[in-house]
């Protein structure tokens, strides 16, 4: 291979290359899900998301021989080095072709820009919040990620490796196969709800569905309950109040009132689990891709989403719990709810993350609803 250069994005036709390029990379893989086009724009978008408030970044094409054979973004998230007292850059939204050069040149000039702006280390990949697209997956390369997973190939971490990074944190996506519930004479079924029955008439605890004529009080308590929830959380930056705006004008979107439940001790939020359909199905299934108007893109998505579903699955992104009510058994009503809901309505199985590695009682959780760790994603570092 030529010499490997890499540019910053600058030109009109910069930023057309670096958005499109991972149709490019990925016009022949079967497991990557395409994004919709108006949420790659926005999250790229440094003047107007609200997560750019706080962040200085640059984007980067890398190139060979006249073609674009990779991308990345180096970016500095100056409220996490604020919450967590850390002086450190990270890299996100990282795609390339199975070659070292390749991926050592655009890495190497993500830390070099981190290293001009004086921070310690570089992290990622993150694209480009802790509330959004993170992680890089390690394993289960043989299936397609769902809602707000990342997808990438075998490769990649392997050159990130050979790159000098190591492992900072995994997070995991927990899977539970409803068919190992559904017998209503399964033993380990009957006795979870026979102890989450009679834990909440101990504590006080009652789980109530969204309320799909009322969503707005919905989301009203999903914002004052989320940065509280997850605030110990490592990695975690509470959101802005403008982010809190925009994720919940983004869940407008895929709320479903009977798939999220919200717990309550003594008659106080206490928690929520949030949970959606897996749109990577029908996303899938429509292919959004550059050159198309988003309009039908979007009509396809419905049509297999509402009209023909191809849905069997939930995901769950969220789920939390405020700290003075943890360890006393919201967090098993939660998932108790959700369970008996995904039975009730025919689903095959539920997805749950990101979950931290280190997160003991959550993984817990999952293990004692007989849940099992479908994939893998991991947080590299590497000292500048």
């Amino acid at each position: 291979m030529s010499k490997v250069t890499v540019r910053p994005v600058k030109t009109k036709e910069d930023k057309k290359e670096y958005f499109n390029y991972p149709w490019k990379l990925y016009k022949d893989n079967k497991y990557w899900v395409p994004p919709l086009k108006s949420i790659r724009k926005h999250e790229l978008d440094t003047e107007k998301g609200a997560a750019w408030e706080y962040m200085d970044g640059e984007f980067f094409v890398a190139e060979c021989d006249g073609k674009t054979v990779g991308i990345i973004a180096a970016f500095i998230n100056h409220r996490h080095n604020a919450t967590w007292n850390e002086n450190i850059g990270w890299f996100g939204d990282i795609h390339f072709i199975n070659d070292q050069a390749v991926a050592a040149a655009l890495l190497s000039t993500a830390e070099e820009w981190l290293r001009a702006k004086g921070v310690d280390a570089i992290q990622g990949p993150v694209t480009f919040t802790f509330h959004s697209v993170m992680g890089m997956r390690i394993d289960a390369f043989g299936a397609q990620p769902v809602l707000l997973m990342p997808y990438n190939p075998e490769y990649f971490s392997r050159l990130v490796e050979a790159a000098g990074y190591a492992k900072e944190m995994d997070v995991y996506n927990w899977r539970l196969d409803y068919d190992v519930l559904n017998a209503t004479d399964n033993p380990m079924r009957v006795r979870t709800s026979r102890v989450v029955e009679k834990n909440n008439k101990r504590r006080g605890i009652e789980v109530r569905r969204g309320n799909p004529k009322d969503k707005n009080k919905d989301f009203q308590i999903i914002q004052e309950l989320y940065n509280t929830a997850w605030k110990d959380n490592w990695g975690f930056v509470p959101l802005t109040d403008r982010e809190l705006e925009e994720m919940v004008n983004d869940l407008k979107d895929f709320y479903e009132p009977s798939m999220t439940f919200f717990a309550y001790v003594n008659g106080e939020p206490a928690g929520y689990l949030l949970g959606v359909p897996d749109l990577n199905q029908p996303i899938m299934k429509a292919y959004p891709k550059p050159g198309e108007p988003e309009i039908f893109t979007l009509l396809k998505v419905l049509w297999h989403w509402k009209i023909r579903p191809v849905i069997d699955s939930v995901r769950v992104p969220l789920l939390g719990v405020k700290e003075e009510y943890r360890k006393i058994g919201v967090e098993g009503a939660l998932f108790a709810a959700a369970t008996d809901r995904a039975l009730e309505i025919g689903l095959d199985h539920f997805d749950g993350g990101w979950v931290l590695e280190t997160n003991d009682d959550a993984n817990m959780l999952c293990e004692g609803f007989n849940a099992y760790i479908e994939s893998r994603y991991r947080i590299y570092k590497k000292n500048l």
